[in-house]
């Protein structure tokens, strides 16, 4: 596709992560509009927003968890699109996900949207990765309908990828941390899809989930039995000033204080928000933070205080 015919696309992205993916690929300034989570890169905060919640995303994790379940047993959708925004964008493609009910606006209500328009007929393009490879397919299929070329951009990202594990590969076994990864912390819930793969790639051994499938929910007691030598909290959503509410919230948990990553200050928090939970481009950054936690003598990325922070051990108070 030519310069001409790239400046005729008017992109709606409904997802940070397929926003981080447009401008990935370079096709940031082609972007008309938003959802009210796209943050990413600053230069798309000053787009109309056209999605907002249903709920109330203030409060505890327990008091959103509940507002969130609540919508979905009586078959509601979670979050609304604006239908009159979308009118007066007239997108030609807009970008969504199939992946989670919870985390964004549904394939099935931006389908609902589109059937109400009368002005535009766009092109719908629906992303669904659960590891690093279908990130990679994902980036691919996206250009491959912008019109644009995909194999520098998805070349650089794989490297950076390729120079952490290069290293961690070479690891001793014995010297991979077990970790466990929190998505949620009320009710528990452990990270899945591809965190468990990042994990591995950045030198530890994940604790719970699996690669490629759905995070699972945690009992308390299951924490407990493992005994992690880290626990990481990633909570969806959240940011890290957030995530330390939830570090609070878990300490009050009479378990917790008996955790060996907890004596021996080994509990991390990061922001989820902005790394773990957006399968785009910047998992390979969520890949380095990992592997700067895990294996400190060994990367230094600069992630500290921006990406993660670390809590204090119970041995230093």
């Amino acid at each position: 596709m030519t310069q001409n015919q790239t400046a005729d696309l008017r992109i709606l992205s409904l997802i940070p992560s397929a926003t981080e993916i447009v401008d990935c690929l370079g096709l940031v300034e082609r972007l008309v509009g938003r959802s009210h989570e796209c943050d990413y890169p600053v230069s798309v905060q000053s787009l109309p927003v056209c999605t907002a919640p249903k709920f109330n995303p203030e409060g505890t994790s327990a008091e959103i968890h509940d507002r969130v379940t609540e919508l979905l047993q009586t078959a509601l959708s979670v979050y609304q699109i604006q239908t009159d925004v979308l009118e007066q964008l007239r997108p030609t493609h807009i970008l969504t996900q199939a992946q989670c009910e919870v985390c964004a606006v549904s394939l099935s209500d931006v389908e609902q949207a589109v059937d109400q328009l009368t002005q535009t007929h766009p092109k719908i393009i629906s992303l669904q990765p659960n590891t690093l490879a279908e990130v990679w397919q994902d980036i691919r299929r996206v250009g491959q309908t912008l019109g644009v070329a995909t194999d520098e951009p998805i070349a650089r990202l794989q490297q950076r990828v390729e120079c952490c594990t290069q290293i961690t590969e070479k690891i001793p076994v014995a010297d991979r941390p077990t970790v466990a990864c929190i998505e949620w912390a009320d009710p528990l819930m452990a990270a899945g899809n591809w965190i468990p793969e990042l994990v591995q790639r950045a030198g530890g051994k994940s604790l719970f989930g699996t690669i490629g499938q759905h995070s699972p929910w945690l009992q308390w007691e299951e924490l407990v039995a493992v005994d992690p030598e880290l626990i990481i909290l990633m909570p969806c959503g959240f940011g890290l000033d957030r995530t330390q509410e939830d570090l609070e919230l878990l300490a009050q948990q009479p378990q917790w204080s008996s955790l060996s990553a907890v004596k021996t200050g080994q509990v991390y928090i990061t922001d989820g928000n902005h790394y773990f939970n957006r399968p785009g481009p910047r998992l390979v950054d969520s890949l380095e933070i990992l592997a700067e936690i895990f294996h400190p003598d060994r990367f230094h990325y600069g992630y500290q205080g921006q990406g993660w922070q670390k809590l204090q051990s119970l041995r230093d108070k």
